[in-house]
């Protein structure tokens, strides 16, 4: 089979012995799903009931939740249940009828954007998945530059359609980058040093230039703005000069805030903002409506305008009451709960601990982050900085067997991935450094 970074680099590969039961749920899903669909881990967790940042398996043994950000104001919380129960018992439809719930969310919505400087964010469009939010915004950006040249960096995802997985290399296995599409380095801040912005912008420059000579030229610039599948790089200085490239180019700034979206940073509500930069696009999905299928992409009326004029736009499922209903609840609670707040308090806590435990280490050459998004990267040894996937892929399992569930990111599969759910507590902190120290001091 086919190897690709962004599913592999933690996927199960059979071979290891389970207990009976679960070994029959692993054949049973594989020879009904096929062989496309991936499982997490050596040992697959078969888990059946969720609630805060813990989640509980078959057996009844509790994990603590390290990666998921799909919910991201906690497994199973209150408010959103209660209003999705509400709403389902109500009614639920499409966008083709008049109904207060889209409207009085999308006012909301933007105005998050207003409130993080970007005002000029004034329309938005539903969809289900981010790979959907993407693929539209993909559009709208054609339409308004009339090019087709896109860049983006060298491990990105954005999706799986055809036209985002053309512009997402973490993939890999079969699919390829698409001809109209450039790779440029991520901004490997660890690695660059202070002249990360500056080696940022020239890649951009020459990817601008390759695509004017092709005959694309440049439609956008499409970036995670943490840059989270290239390996979590939180440095906010990369994304202005590259931005004003482009745009004197005549592309558009498209911001995929699927992942670090709706608080992860701790800074405001979108990671966009710690860059000073306005997008011109911006696309979400994952945490919108914990767990719910709510996609967005939201625009500055000006691009929009060509492609809303030209094109009639309908997605049955998007934009409906219930996910409606779930997506305010969300930022409800983010509000109430002061999860912007908690996700700065508890994830520079979690990045301090974690830089303490991890010092001098030779196998760790980084911890960073922002919010409660973290990397900590695995390397050979810290002086030559070379990637370590085998090491890393062994913490996240020896992290799984004490019950903390984390990830691997980056083209190298080298760095760990940590992006609890914002609801992630002091107490939780605790329990992750504690196994970590003790897989860390495992670790050959």
């Amino acid at each position: 089979m086919s190897f690709s970074n962004i599913m592999d680099s933690n996927s199960y590969t059979g071979g290891l012995a389970t207990d009976p039961g679960t070994e029959q749920l692993i054949s049973a899903r594989t020879r009904l799903l096929g062989p496309a669909y991936r499982l997490f881990y050596e040992r697959p967790v078969h888990l059946v009931r969720g609630r805060g940042s813990h989640m509980f398996d078959a057996d009844g043994v509790r994990y603590l939740d390290a990666y998921n950000n799909v919910v991201s104001v906690g497994h199973c919380h209150p408010n959103v249940v209660s209003a999705v129960t509400r709403q389902l018992e109500t009614l639920n439809t499409h966008t083709r009828y008049l109904h207060e719930g889209i409207v009085d969310y999308s006012a909301r919505l933007l105005g998050t954007f207003a409130d993080s400087g970007a005002d000029d964010i004034d329309q938005v469009m539903y969809a289900c998945t981010g790979s959907e939010a993407n693929d539209l915004a993909l559009r709208v950006a054609q339409m308004y530059t009339g090019a087709t040249g896109v860049i983006v960096t060298g491990d990105a995802y954005h999706g799986n359609t055809e036209a985002v997985t053309a512009i997402s290399p973490s993939l890999g296995g079969d699919t390829t980058v698409g001809p109209h599409v450039r790779t440029v380095p991520a901004p490997d801040s660890y690695r660059t040093g202070t002249a990360v912005a500056a080696k940022f912008r020239a890649d951009v420059q020459a990817a601008i230039t390759d695509l004017q000579a092709a005959g694309h030229g440049v439609r956008c610039l499409i970036v995670d703005t943490i840059f989270s599948s290239d390996g979590i790089y939180p440095d906010p200085s990369v994304l202005g000069p590259a931005v004003e490239a482009v745009r004197a180019a005549g592309g558009v700034f498209i911001a995929d805030e699927v992942q670090p979206g709706f608080g992860r940073t701790g800074d405001s509500m979108w990671g966009f903002s710690r860059h000073g930069v306005v997008p011109d696009l911006v696309t979400m999905g994952k945490p919108m409506a914990n767990g719910l299928p709510v996609a967005a992409m939201a625009a500055r009326s000006e691009v929009l305008e060509a492609f809303a004029r030209g094109v009639p736009y309908f997605n049955t499922f998007g934009g409906n009451p219930v996910s409606m209903a779930a997506a305010a609840a969300v930022l409800d609670v983010i509000e109430d709960e002061q999860l912007i707040a908690n996700a700065a308090r508890v994830g520079a806590t979690l990045q301090d601990e974690l830089a303490r435990i991890t010092a001098g280490h030779p196998r760790i050459g980084d911890v960073r982050g922002c919010g409660l998004y973290v990397g900590v990267e695995v390397v050979t040894d810290p002086e030559t900085a070379l990637p370590n996937r085998a090491a890393a892929h062994d913490l996240v399992n020896a992290m799984r067997d004490r019950r903390v569930l984390i990830s691997v990111c980056g083209s190298d599969g080298n760095v760990l991935k940590i992006r609890p759910p914002l609801v992630f507590s002091m107490a939780d902190v605790d329990w992750l450094c504690t196994e970590f120290g003790a897989a860390l001091a495992e670790l050959p």
